[in-house]
Parts: C-alpha cells; structure tokens; sequence
C-alpha cells in the first residue's frame, strides 16, 4: 500500500515551522513587561499591570470581512493585519479600556510562509499602534476549505479599565455634544458593496489611478483601519466622557443608538463631516440615498465622543494633540432612540 503523508492531503508542516520562525522577530516587537510567555507555548500569559482598585476586562473579536479579497487579488498582505487589530481594538476603546493583549487566527489554503509573514507583520503594526502585546495565535492550513492563494483572518483584543471608570452612554443627557474623530477611509466594512459597485457593474480595474484619490483604486480600497488608541487616550484619562461609538458595520444609524439611553436623539449634521471622494464616488455609482450610505459606511467618521458642553474644548484639545482633526457633529435632544440626519 502506498504511504500517504499529511503534506499529500495538503497540510506542509515544514512550512508551519517556517512561517513560526519567520513571524517571530515581529511579535517580539509588541511585548512588554506584562508578557511572562514565550511564542510557541500552548497559551499566552500576560500579567495584569499594577494600579487597579477593581479592575475589570474588557473583549472584542472580529476580522475584516471581504476587504480580504481585494487584499488577496492585489497580492498585497502587510496591512491586512492592521485592520484585523483595528476593528476590534476600536471596540474596546468604546468602553474606555486600555488594551492590554491580542490573538490572531490566520485560516488559509495552503501555508505560504513569506505570505503569512506579511500577515502577522501587519498585525504586530497594528498592536504596537494600539499599545498591546501580540501574545499568540494560530495559523491553519485548510485545503478542503480554502484554495491556495485564500485566507482568513479573525482576533481577540483583551483591554482593562477601573469598574468606576467604565463608559456605558447611561449618563448621556439631553444638550450634550458629539465630537467626530475622522476615518481613514472604507476602513473595514461596506466592501461587499464595495465590489459590486467598482467591479461588478461598472468596469474599474484595481490598478486604475483615480484623480480624486491621488492614487490607484487598489490602494485607496486597501488604506488600513484607523486605530484611535493614541487619539483618545488622555481625553478618557482626564475628561468625562459620557458615550464613544465605533462607526464600523451598520454606520451610523446602527452604531451611535448602541450607546444612546432610551428617550435620546443623536441630530447629526451632514455638512460637518469631512468629504471623501471615495464615499463621494461610491454613491454616484451606486445612486445610493444618504440612508443607505449612512447605514453603510463610516462617511468619514470612524468614532464619536458624546461629552457635556462644558467638556467640549477639553476634550478637543486633547485629541488634536495627537494630530488628528476633530469635528463637532451635533447634539443629544429628546425623542426616539436614534439618529436624525440634518443638512
């Protein structure tokens, strides 16, 4: 009878070893005092940092849904990660905590070592943007389930804040401000949509530059998730901040509600987000109403702070100091839970 091996049925262990190896100078780069473990041990250990009365841990995971395609026809991986680390770091922050720890799980056809590198390299980016340790992970080599050139990735962000200190939208009230902190871009979501507009029906090629964009369509498409670690640190650390939303899936009229208490309208007004050519662009081809971009896509805000009015200047001060440009959006008023859209 004929000897079968694991690399007959698909699965190259060697190539796992290889790519361990290859990503772990980038790993290493994320750790800290709190990491008491080492790469390839069976769990991550991280020690809690001292100062904490009642600490609590907070957890978000998500992946980036189809912006993977345009990542794998572009052969393009080094910032995929990033978006990974992004989308649920992002989430955490929402409930005022630091991050303290993430995993990553890299699902593909076939383990091409350079090719996870790229991957992992993004991800070890995006940790260190966001202060967490990249503390393990897992890549799996599924033939039966992806081709050769497709992959997977999905993560697990561990943050900490003090009980009292913990951002929950319930002291939110009537007169209080919402502060914008712009986008980077699509960021993470929208793209199925995405693809179907530029590709499916109407002929835009990824490598085609666009005037608008200053640069191609690929590139534009593939611009990483803003993390806003940096930009919101010191205003949770030394303002009140009532509410922060993450406008990722669901935009607007999905995220924003999430921290609102019953009885509160978010009114937001259109003309102080900033444009993008890219949402510009995306809703002339689609002949999209401003209901189905807002419910879509970020329009240019990827995270709102809601403050009183007396914490305003503060708390602007605060993240332009981290060089970003933050806008005032609108205002909480009485009404139905939700968001108004106003010129």
């Amino acid at each position: 009878m004929k000897k079968v091996t694991y690399k007959d049925a698909g699965v190259d262990i060697e190539a796992g070893y290889e790519s361990v190896e290859r990503i772990k100078k980038h790993v290493k780069k994320t750790f800290n005092s709190n990491v008491i473990s080492d790469l390839g041990g069976f769990g991550g250990m991280f020690e809690l940092p001292t100062g904490y009365v009642k600490p609590v841990l907070i957890s978000g995971t998500d992946g980036v849904g189809t912006k993977l395609v345009i990542s794998q026809l572009m052969d393009k991986h080094d910032t995929i990660g990033i978006d990974c680390v992004a989308m649920c770091v992002n989430d955490i922050i929402c409930q005022g905590a630091k991050p303290l720890y993430f995993l990553d799980y890299i699902a593909c056809g076939k383990n091409k070592p350079k090719k996870i590198e790229e991957i992992v390299k993004g991800v070890a980016q995006g940790c260190i943007e966001s202060g967490a340790a990249l503390i393990g992970g897992e890549t799996a080599e599924m033939p039966d389930m992806y081709t050769q050139d497709e992959y997977d990735i999905a993560g697990f962000a561990v943050g900490i804040v003090e009980k009292d200190k913990i951002i929950t939208g319930q002291q939110i009230s009537e007169g209080d401000i919402i502060i914008g902190i712009p986008s980077s871009g699509i960021h993470s979501n929208g793209f199925s949509l995405v693809r179907k507009l530029y590709f499916e029906s109407n002929n835009y090629n990824l490598d085609q530059y666009i005037e608008e964009f200053s640069g191609t369509l690929g590139q534009t498409l593939l611009t990483p998730t803003k993390i806003y670690y940096n930009s919101t640190l010191s205003a949770i650390a030394q303002c009140n901040i009532k509410g922060i939303s993450h406008i990722t899936g669901g935009g607007f009229y999905e995220n924003i509600p999430r921290v609102l208490p019953k009885g509160l309208t978010a009114n937001i007004y259109k003309q102080r987000i900033p444009k993008m050519p890219i949402f510009e662009t995306i809703q002339k081809l689609g002949n999209l109403e401003d209901e189905d971009m807002y419910s879509t896509f970020n329009m240019g805000i990827g995270l709102i702070m809601i403050v009183s009015p007396d914490e305003v200047d503060k708390v602007m001060t605060y993240i332009r100091s981290s060089r970003e440009e933050p806008v005032v959006l609108g205002e909480i008023t009485e009404g139905i839970q939700g968001v108004v859209l106003w010129p």
